[in-house]
């Protein structure tokens, strides 16, 4: 073992070479079906500004890990507030690999049409939208799924099904703060990535919330590896026991 509770290879080979095998190896050896969430944020838990400014809060090494992790995902998934606020493509730009389904969660038919991902020509979009919720307006390589919701949101477990059902058996969850918190809290999550920067921001959007607990017996203690990614550490967080990976 190494720091961080990683395993040493007999094989000669360098810290971060090894500190990829790590990470990566449980994900694609895998044969079952995996749902693993990424969450960046500062030292202080941010993941942007009180007026949403996040770019970048980590480093390259860290959102060259997030690239990898879509790279290995069948389907990476945003909320509607993420699409609408930033304005992601949700590609693999920073690495070689295969681009996943991008999947926006729009409950109640507020995305953007004019978002870039729906009309960049990189792959094809998902966008899952509410049963009472409008048609899409958007053009190109976009279709649209239905599913029901509750106090309008969607359950993360059907979501799940549904990419299941698609042909998507690898899920990354990738923003943003709610929609993490929300597969979290349902327990649909093998592993959480969270990428730690050092830096204070001080105020501004919390990365998780969960519902509140009155003692610490109630915490989430998953098991826990972590790896330097840059400047940035990474925390590898374990919540599949026997049913993950």
């Amino acid at each position: 073992m190494v720091a961080g509770g990683g395993w040493r290879f007999d094989t000669v080979v360098d810290a971060v070479t090894e500190a990829l095998l790590d990470t990566f190896l449980p994900l694609v050896a895998s044969c079952r079906p995996w749902t693993v969430a990424q969450i960046g944020q500062s030292l202080d838990g941010r993941i942007a500004t009180q007026s949403g400014a996040s770019h970048y809060i980590n480093g390259i090494e860290a959102r060259t890990h997030l690239h990898r992790l879509r790279a290995v995902a069948d389907a990476v998934v945003v909320g509607v507030g993420t699409l609408n606020a930033d304005d992601p493509l949700l590609t693999v730009r920073h690495v070689s690999g295969p681009q996943p389904l991008r999947v926006v969660l729009d409950p109640s038919g507020r995305a953007a049409p004019q978002a870039r991902m729906f009309a960049d020509g990189s792959g094809a979009c998902l966008l899952i939208r509410g049963e009472g919720a409008g048609e899409v307006r958007a053009e190109g390589q976009v279709r649209m799924l239905r599913l029901p919701t509750r106090e309008g949101r969607f359950a993360p477990a059907e979501v799940v099904q549904a990419l299941h059902a698609e042909g998507c058996r690898r899920v990354l969850v990738e923003g943003g703060g709610l929609t993490v918190s929300g597969f979290l809290e349902a327990g649909v999550l093998d592993r959480l990535h969270v990428l730690v920067a050092p830096m204070l921001i001080g105020s501004g959007r919390p990365g998780l919330s969960l519902p509140v607990i009155d003692t610490l017996e109630g915490a989430l203690r998953p098991r826990c590896r972590y790896f330097a990614c840059g400047d940035d550490v990474l925390f590898d967080l374990d919540f599949g026991d026997e049913r993950g990976i």
